[in-house]
């Protein structure tokens, strides 16, 4: 297989042994790169859990299949809409739809099948979480338009990320949306600092083709920037445990989540961005440790 089709693919041998045909939409839809779902994912399973929904096991797997059919959707939408500029930068100019490898036509198409899919999970659900999953179409609809309108694209990605959290919370009947928009506020928050230390990849690049990015806005500051959002997203997540159970017990579970934040700020390598891959890569942990402390805090006592 062609080792250049996928610059930051994390699963080559699994792509790989997809006939081409297949292989094609898998990459198109970011099969190959599960961190993307895993992040859409976390925020609710933060709120099942901290709404004490610790019994909702199938919602969690409800969740976790909509987060991977709706981030592969966004992205089939993001390319359909970015395919001239993808041509234009090294790291995405491999993309089946930038490439050819895939028409513009049979890419609506996918995006229409993941969409489908993801109507059998939003009808898992009741009504209420349902509308407010619909909800997020719109700010989904916009995210690909940010980069050229805004220097912060990754403040609207975090609107769209961290949607799932009030998902989840609805669904389980959290008991107060003060601590529903504090664990909303972290996330975005989260997601702004670990896509920031994402964008410093495409720098170069983006510069050149005239997209914006908070990594660009920041320049020579962007290790103060992800530090600034990274203590404010665990600001946010103290509060929301706070006003769930006045228990120091309970924040003491958001140590762990706050010491990688903190390890990852310390060792990034802004002058390069060599690391700022495995970096954004390792929020997926960052995600399952907040989970944890969200399902010690939300069920202490159940």
């Amino acid at each position: 297989m062609d080792q250049t089709i996928v610059p930051d693919t994390e699963h080559r041998g699994l792509v790989a042994r997809l006939p081409a045909g297949l292989r094609n939409y898998a990459l198109l839809a970011r099969f190959d790169r599960p961190i993307g779902w895993w992040l859409l994912f976390w925020p609710g399973a933060w709120g099942v859990w901290l709404a004490g929904g610790i019994e909702r096991i199938g919602l969690v797997f409800w969740l976790l299949l909509g987060s991977v059919v709706m981030r592969g959707a966004g992205c089939v939408y993001n390319d359909i809409l970015d395919r001239d500029l993808d041509r234009q930068v090294a790291r995405t100019a491999a993309r089946p739809l930038a490439s050819g490898a895939v028409s513009l036509k049979a890419a609506w198409i996918w995006l229409l099948l993941l969409c489908l899919i993801g109507l059998v999970v939003l009808l898992q659900l009741r009504w209420q979480a349902q509308l407010v999953a619909l909800g997020s179409l719109l700010p989904v609809a916009c995210y690909p338009l940010m980069k050229r309108i805004t220097w912060w694209p990754q403040a609207w990605l975090g609107l769209v990320f961290s949607w799932c959290a009030m998902v989840g919370w609805v669904e389980i009947g959290g008991p107060n949306l003060a601590i529903l928009a504090a664990l909303y506020a972290g996330s975005i928050c989260w997601v702004i600092g670990y896509d920031t230390i994402y964008a410093l990849q495409d720098m170069e690049d983006d510069a050149l083709v005239g997209v914006r990015s908070s990594a660009r806005a920041l320049g020579n500051h962007v290790r103060f920037g992800v530090s600034v959002f990274y203590v404010l997203a665990v600001s946010c997540w103290v509060l929301a445990f706070w006003l769930l159970r006045e228990d120091w017990v309970a924040l003491i579970a958001l140590v762990p989540a706050a010491l990688h934040l903190a390890w990852q700020v310390a060792t990034l390598r802004v002058e390069d961005g060599a690391n700022a891959l495995a970096l954004f890569r390792s929020n997926r942990t960052t995600g399952l440790l907040v989970a944890l402390a969200c399902l010690v805090a939300g069920n202490a006592g159940v």
